[in-house]
C-alpha cells in the first residue's frame, strides 16, 4: 500500500511546508517535489494531482490526530477532563507544526467546493469524537440533560477553530497552547450542571 511507503510521508510533509510557504495555488507540484527531495514524476506515483496531495495530507494529519486524541481521552473518566484534553491536544498539535496550522486554517479554506466537501468528510470523525464526549457528559450527569449536542459541538469546534485562525493571522506570536485550559473552562461553564 502506498501509504506505508516512506516517500508517501516524505511528500506529505513536504507539501505541508510548500503549501504553507507559497500558498496552495502557487505551490506547484515541482515545488513540492523539490521540498521532498524527489523527482516531479515520483509525486505522480503516489498522487493523482495537487488536489489529491492536499486532501491526502489533511486525511493523514487529521486522521492521526483524531486517533491519538481518541486514545488520550480514554485515559480520562470525566467528560470535562476529556474536553480539556481535546482542546489542549488540538492547540498543541498546531503549535508544534506551524506550517500545518497555516495549511489547515488558511489554505484549505481557499479551495473549491468539491475539495471542501472531501475535507468535511475527514472532519466528521473529529466532530463525532466531540459528540461522544458531550454524550458521555450527559450520561454521567456532568452536563445537563437538555444540552443540545449539535449546538454544543459547533460551539466547541467553532471556538477552537477561530482561536487557531486568529493565532495564525497574528503570525503565531503568542503561546496558543497556554490558552487551552481557559478556553475549555469557558466552554464547560455553558454545558455543566448548575451548582446549587
Amino acid at each position: 500500500m502506498k501509504k506505508n511507503k516512506p516517500k508517501y510521508h516524505q511528500i506529505i510533509d513536504a507539501a505541508v511546508i510548500a503549501i504553507a510557504e507559497n500558498g496552495y495555488h502557487q505551490a506547484q507540484v515541482s515545488k513540492i517535489a523539490r521540498q521532498a527531495g524527489v523527482a516531479d514524476g515520483t509525486i505522480y506515483l503516489y498522487f493523482k494531482n495537487k488536489e489529491d496531495i492536499l486532501i491526502s495530507l489533511f486525511q493523514e494529519k487529521m486522521g492521526t490526530f483524531v486517533e491519538k486524541t481518541s486514545e488520550n481521552i480514554q485515559t480520562k473518566s470525566k467528560a470535562a477532563d476529556q474536553l480539556r484534553l481535546l482542546v489542549e491536544n488540538h492547540f498543541t498539535l498546531l503549535t508544534e507544526d506551524p506550517h500545518l496550522a497555516v495549511v489547515t486554517q488558511l489554505e484549505l479554506r481557499q479551495s473549491n467546493k468539491e475539495l471542501r466537501l472531501k475535507i468535511n468528510e475527514v472532519l466528521k470523525s473529529y466532530l463525532l469524537l466531540i459528540d461522544q464526549i458531550l454524550q458521555h457528559g450527559i450520561n454521567s450527569g456532568e452536563f445537563r440533560d437538555s444540552l443540545n449536542i449539535r449546538l454544543a459541538r459547533q460551539m466547541i469546534f467553532g471556538t477552537i477553530d477561530e482561536m487557531i485562525t486568529t493565532w495564525v493571522m497574528n503570525d503565531q506570536k503568542y503561546d496558543l497552547a497556554a490558552s487551552a485550559q481557559e478556553a475549555a473552562e469557558m466552554l464547560l461553564n455553558g454545558f455543566s450542571m448548575k451548582k446549587e
